[in-house]
């Protein structure tokens, strides 16, 4: 659950030896990633969190499941890799039984059965509660491998299971290899490549697995990131000079009008890409405050009031299509009922929804003390103040914002609350930002309705295409019935690569697993 990363993002800018070795892949070549020491935390699955790890470790990884490598949002759809089909479930969720397939091994020959992936499952548990993967397996009471069947049983119903195991921090390791706190720097690849060095600070270094029998396509014959870039625009201008072929950077720096991307290269054209991600950005309005609380006339008000198309066009504000639902478009079970306008504001509605609801006209929203969100809060202002209420900002650093919200009694009325979840199932958008558990952590609307959180939580015990069904419908009640938040856009995941890169798969972001030089 990364509110916190997104919150980052946003503020940084202005934040068994055997078979024969596998034929050389077409093209060959060696694809260069470029990246600040900071924004490569870690190389152990165990406990690495961070876009350039997660991408790295991606095409070193063979998993029970994953997203495909396919073009987002067709990448949004949970399919099996290692294991032969999704898992059997049972005892209502609390038991998964994997069967997994014969062909995968290890860079060093050895094959990845079902200890291998019990083995990443104690290494998890055994990390603690202080790691990023804590909240995906604290649920879980035991494992069990049997040759190539896995048995996971958790505590309580958890459907969504399935979709974790499509996380980085799921990636089989040899059964052998211990956990470090510190982190293992290198161990035996399952997928298409293995981390073969890793330097902290300096770079990493991904080869070949000879022993890859895996479909996914694979071209280059390694993958070298350069960890010593100085910043998020040293890493563009360095793939813009052609000295490296992509970076991981966060979303906003793309549209920095001093680096001119969008001005030479147009989005979608040549270099410069973007994709639908799992980003949503908006507003969270307080409930535990007098002016939104039992005030659903004036919360349905500023959803009609805001200019959408305004706050996405504004400088340094990441592409995306504009939004007025809490689901993002491309996942499963969407539907799109327009709700509130997405083409500008409409404010004789907002007008007459507000008469009389405004509660003395004032309002405190609290945002990130940097250019763009700062500009946008100005939008928001203006805005509202055509519908009576009158709006005090308040910027903090994107580092102290998140724990200021979540103090109670917090004195504000908004908060820009963009969020980004770390695998595809609606649960981690609706529960997680609006159940009324998650008040004092996730929850900044400090939504409490008994109605919903049963809903909700119903919602979190089905499986499949019911699963997708009813989380569809509680997107759409949620947002008209209900309006605890301002959804403003559905943003898309950004990516700048050299000129010689081809084969481009943005999965929202770019697949280095298949990636290949031109």
């Amino acid at each position: 659950m990364r509110v916190t990363v997104v919150a980052l993002a946003f503020a940084a800018l202005l934040a068994w030896p055997a078979a024969a070795a596998a034929p050389r892949a077409a093209g060959g070549g060696t694809f260069r990633v470029i990246s600040t020491p900071g924004d490569l935390d870690y190389m152990d699955p165990a406990l690495a969190y961070t876009t350039a790890a997660w991408s790295l470790l991606d095409a070193s990884c063979a998993l029970l499941m994953r997203t495909p490598d396919r073009q987002a949002p067709a990448s949004f759809r949970l399919a099996p890799e290692v294991a032969v089909a999704p898992p059997r479930s049972s005892d209502h969720a609390r038991t998964f039984t994997f069967t997994l397939k014969t062909g995968f091994r290890f860079s060093d020959g050895s094959p990845v059965t079902a200890a291998a992936f019990a083995h990443a499952i104690d290494r998890l548990r055994e990390a603690g509660t202080s790691t990023a993967a804590a909240p995906y397996v604290s649920d879980i009471a035991g494992v069990k491998a049997t040759g190539n069947r896995l048995v996971v049983h958790l505590r309580t119903s958890a459907p969504d299971f399935p979709a974790r195991t499509a996380m980085p921090f799921f990636c089989p390791v040899p059964p052998g290899l211990p956990f470090n706190p510190e982190g293992v720097p290198t161990f035996p690849g399952s997928g298409p490549y293995t981390v073969s060095e890793y330097v902290p600070g300096q770079r990493v270094v991904l080869s070949r697995n000879p022993y890859y029998r895996g479909t996914r396509s694979h071209h280059v014959d390694g993958i070298v990131a350069d960890l010593t870039a100085s910043s998020p625009q040293d890493v563009l201008q360095r793939v813009e000079r052609g000295e490296a072929d992509w970076g991981p950077v966060a979303p906003p720096f793309y549209y920095d009008p001093a680096l001119g991307l969008v001005a030479k290269y147009g989005i979608n054209k040549s270099r410069l890409l973007a994709a639908p991600g799992l980003v949503v950005r908006g507003y969270a309005l307080n409930m535990a405050r007098p002016l939104f609380r039992n005030n659903l006339p004036l919360r349905r008000a500023v959803n009609f009031a805001v200019d959408r198309p305004a706050l996405i066009n504004a400088p340094l504000t990441p592409h995306g299509i504009p939004s007025d639902q809490y689901l993002p478009s491309g996942i499963p079970g969407f539907r799109d009922a327009h709700i509130y306008p997405v083409d500008g504001p409409d404010v004789r509605k907002a007008k007459a929804l507000a008469r009389g609801h405004t509660r003395g006209g004032k309002a405190v929203l609290w945002t990130f003390d940097v250019p763009s969100a700062m500009a946008a809060a100005q939008t928001v202002r203006r805005n509202l103040k055509a519908i009576g209420l009158d709006v005090t900002i308040r910027g903090y650093p994107g580092g102290a914002l998140g724990g200021l919200v979540t103090k109670p009694g917090a004195p504000y009325d908004m908060v820009f609350s963009p969020w980004l979840a770390d695998y595809v199932d609606p649960a981690q958008f609706l529960n997680t930002l609006l159940d009324s558990r998650y008040i004092g952590t996730t929850n900044f609307s400090r939504f409490h309705s008994a109605k919903y959180d049963a809903l909700m939580r119903h919602a979190a015990l089905l499986e499949g295409a019911a699963r997708s069904r009813a989380y569809g419908d509680l997107d759409v009640q949620l947002s008209r019935d209900a309006a605890p938040r301002i959804a403003i856009a559905n943003d898309d995941v950004t990516t700048f690569v050299s000129k010689r890169v081809g084969c481009i798969v943005l999965r929202p972001d770019l697949d280095l697993a298949v990636a290949c030089l031109k």
